[in-house]
């Protein structure tokens, strides 16, 4: 079997230098205050500029779209300065990155929302579990969710304004493209589902009234964007912040075939197949099957990402059940992943305790084989986190 991940791959006006795609990660470590991507975020991302693409942590579009403590934004300029600093510092390592646009709708709590207002969703219902915010200390705390403010019909617009003009901040700070941010029980996410969804609305109810805001979303970051540099991530049978909908295979056959006439760089899929049953924790039998028909409706190139190593990667793309294939916690731990998978080398194991905030340790100092071989230094971790 020809190794397919190392060959290159031709997305919009680009070409990838291999099919390894860094996905997106949050790391909750944007300076403050501000929410500012600072050099520390630089390192980590030009470390891994060996991948054919790197997306970007989920980046929010407006205060309130904010969901979690220390998430970079793109609505202020110190925001857009800070990304050009991490989008330059990229390109210096001869890397592509696009940013990942995201509101979290209902995923938020009022410490994070601009003058303490509730979070807003397609509808009232509030997600289970625990929102992540910093409290008076500074420190990151943990406090249930509140009940949301259901969006007026007549909000809508203002919603896509939020997205656009992310979108058009991310082209000032350099990106080379934007991924749509329509997945993991998020804002767009809780319009498609219809355990969040109970509008009665244009907006609500059958599958073209829930696609509406995604499609519109759509519609104008292309017009920004133009359409080959946007791609988009959707979560079919994803269940994570109480996801779920009647009739998922209707709901991702009919978006995908509508994205169709967008001619998108990318459609993002998290494997279906990894979609478990919050009670018995059992594989949802259906991921297969969904997955295929996404394959057979969508005609542009599709990214596969969801607990993927070396070698269920290699199948995938043999299989042709994807054309590129995106890693999250192996790229978080081994910044070189594609010249390990091509040696063969073993791995860095990521440390779960320093995935969200924190300051070097955990997130830019996992040596690369060269480093552990002595041919390359490691970086000065104390002095980049004081810049």
């Amino acid at each position: 079997m020809s190794n397919l991940l190392f060959e290159p791959y031709t997305l919009g006006p680009y070409t990838l230098k291999n099919r390894m795609v860094m996905a997106p990660l949050t790391r909750s470590r944007a300076g403050q205050p501000g929410n500012i991507p600072t050099a520390l975020n630089a390192l980590y991302y030009a470390q891994r500029a060996s991948a054919g693409l790197i997306i970007s942590e989920a980046t929010q579009v407006s205060q309130q779209a904010q969901g979690y403590a220390w998430t970079p934004g793109i609505h202020t300029l110190d925001q857009v300065i800070g990304w050009r600093s991490v989008t330059d510092a990229v390109h210096r390592a001869n890397g592509l990155i696009f940013m990942q646009l995201w509101h979290v709708g209902r995923i938020s709590h009022p410490a994070l929302q601009p003058d303490g207002q509730l979070p807003v969703a397609p509808s009232a219902i509030p997600a289970s579990g625990m929102a992540f915010i910093a409290n008076e200390r500074g420190e990151g705390e943990m406090v249930p969710f509140v009940i949301p403010r259901a969006l007026a019909t007549d909000e809508m617009p203002y919603i896509v304004k939020q997205y656009t003009q992310g979108a058009s901040n991310a082209l000032k700070a350099g990106f080379d493209g934007v991924e749509i941010h329509a997945a993991n029980g998020y804002l767009l996410d809780q319009f498609l589902n219809t355990s969040s969804n109970r509008r009665t609305d244009e907006y609500g109810g059958p599958v073209e009234n829930r696609v509406r805001l995604l499609m519109e979303v759509v519609d104008a970051v292309c017009k920004t964007w133009g359409a080959q540099r946007v791609g988009i991530r959707l979560s079919p049978l994803g269940t994570f912040n109480d996801m779920g909908d009647d009739h998922p295979e209707e709901l991702f056959g009919y978006i995908a075939e509508q994205l169709n006439r967008f001619n998108l760089a990318y459609l993002h899929i998290v494997e279906p197949e990894i979609a478990r049953d919050i009670a018995t924790k059992a594989y949802d039998p259906r991921g297969r099957a969904i997955m295929k028909l996404i394959r057979d409706n969508y005609r542009g190139t599709l990214i596969v990402c969801g607990g993927f190593d070396h070698a269920k990667a290699m199948a995938c793309l043999a299989e042709k059940r994807a054309d590129l294939v995106a890693f999250g916690r192996l790229f978080l731990a081994n910044p070189d992943l594609p010249e390990r998978f091509r040696q063969t080398a073993e791995l860095n194991r990521p440390d779960e305790s320093t995935y969200y905030g924190g300051g070097a340790k955990g997130y830019v100092d996992y040596p690369t084989l060269k480093q552990l071989r002595g041919k390359e230094p490691m970086p000065l971790f104390n002095e980049v986190e004081k810049s």
